[in-house]
């Protein structure tokens, strides 16, 4: 039985990505495993993140260390997949003769074939979890329609794609029977799903479907583009008690300056509505946004007005990214990458420790509230979980003391919030 070692880099739609290629060799009896330090592999695949410039980085040197590896004979045959293969394979061929072949995100036949394996269409909706088998990502479409300024997504992946609903309710209902009890629907822009397919919007649809799945507890939307916010979503999710109380929703600025810059599709206006409509409907809902600094033209006037509407609005997650110029967009093919390097550092640095005070005077307000947790793992003598207001890996913990009871990976419990940091929440059970 030939062993392959899937090395997953970037978001979780890759994740996803990587659980189908692994269930369609699973199938041919192939032994897979998701590790990227494990050297006892015959064949490696990586699956590449092309979408940042640290992100192409770390891509290329898990690459190099890989190849390495094949140079002393510790692995037979390794391939690159993903984004960046998309993009550069032609670039990094020569540069990379110990690797045996690139294939592009959407080439997944091609991988399975090239390993000697069949591709069946048949299994397209099966998956082999990389994640803890209590929870997974539910990828609803391919690709985006927005062409941001500074964004590759639309020049890698293409055009919006929504996966069919009958094919994710099947996908759904198997990862709920297999285990999964919390699922992250995510895509490039979640709202926009079904478009293409059914000629308007039908997240809310999807979502009230995959609410009937009896074994699944919690659903998580994750990337909602904020333009044309559909409010039928809105009333779901304030409907369905499945729903998580939480939204991922990347605006990226607040400057109506910055957001023309960035080819963005709604104004200042239009976002602080937004963010109110969600909060009077559904008034304990966790925001988690993604901001950009750095941006070609972005004044101090602008990061000001920025600075102000994270001080203002007080989110209850929020990332922050320096810009990096991405080859063939907008902004690298039109703007001058005029803000100085060490003036974006300064600017995400400022964000962020702003957030550290947001987030711990949020955090503080739930001291003494009882939470309903999921168990993630147990470190030490404490188990680690999370509030239906975090997102795995992304977001804060709940670091629960159980007094001596043993408690199970995947199951929910009640306990009560005793202390607060910045980032993490600390709470005994009930």
């Amino acid at each position: 039985m030939k062993k392959i070692n899937i090395i997953t880099l970037g978001c979780s739609k890759n994740t996803v990505d990587s659980e189908h290629l692994a269930a369609q060799l699973t199938a041919m009896d192939y032994k897979i495993v998701f590790d990227s330090d494990r050297t006892d592999a015959d064949v490696v695949v990586i699956n590449t993140c092309g979408f940042i410039g640290d992100a192409k980085q770390e891509s290329i040197d898990t690459i190099l260390r890989a190849a390495q590896l094949k140079s002393e004979g510790k692995i037979e045959e390794l391939f690159v997949v993903g984004c960046l293969s998309q993009r550069y394979a032609d670039e990094l061929r020569p540069e990379l003769p110990e690797v045996d072949d690139f294939f592009g995100v959407n080439d997944w036949a091609g991988i399975v074939e090239r390993l000697g394996a069949k591709y069946r269409k048949e299994n397209e909706t099966k998956r082999e979890l990389s994640t803890p088998s209590h929870y997974a990502y539910l990828k609803i479409s391919e690709g985006c329609n927005w062409m941001c300024g500074y964004c590759a997504i639309p020049l890698i992946r293409g055009r919006h794609k929504s996966v069919p609903m009958e094919a994710l309710i099947a996908e759904a209902e198997a990862l709920a029977e297999s285990g999964v009890r919390e699922l992250m629907v995510i895509a490039q822009d979640t709202t926009y799903y079904g478009v293409d397919i059914y000629g308007e919007r039908k997240l809310a649809e999807l979502l009230e479907r995959l609410c009937r799945i009896e074994k699944i507890e919690w659903i998580r939307l994750h990337y909602a583009y904020p333009t044309d916010f559909p409010d039928e979503v809105i009333e779901v999710m304030a409907r369905e008690k499945k729903i998580c109380k939480y939204l991922d929703i990347p605006f990226q600025h607040i400057s109506d300056n910055q957001l023309s810059a960035m080819k963005r599709r709604h104004t200042k206006e239009q976002a602080i509505t937004l963010i109110k409509k969600l909060r009077v409907a559904i008034p304990d809902i966790a925001l988690r946004t993604t901001l950009l600094v750095g941006y070609p033209t972005e004044s101090e006037a602008d990061f000001a007005e920025l600075v102000e509407f994270v001080r203002e609005t007080k989110f209850d997650r929020l990332g922050v990214f320096a810009y990096s110029e991405e080859e063939g967009t907008y902004s690298a093919t039109r703007l001058t990458d005029d803000v100085p390097e060490q003036t974006k550092q300064e600017r995400v640095d400022a964000i962020m420790r702003l957030q550290e005070r947001v987030s711990l005077e949020n955090n503080a307000k739930r001291i003494g509230h009882k939470m309903r947790v999921i168990i993630d793992r147990k470190e030490g003598d404490f188990y680690i979980g999370r509030s239906e207001y975090d997102s795995p890996e992304v977001d804060q913990e709940i670091i629960v003391d159980s007094d001596g009871k043993r408690l199970y990976r995947g199951r929910f419990y009640d306990v009560m919030v005793t202390d607060a940091e910045d980032y993490d929440l600390y709470a005994r059970l009930m």
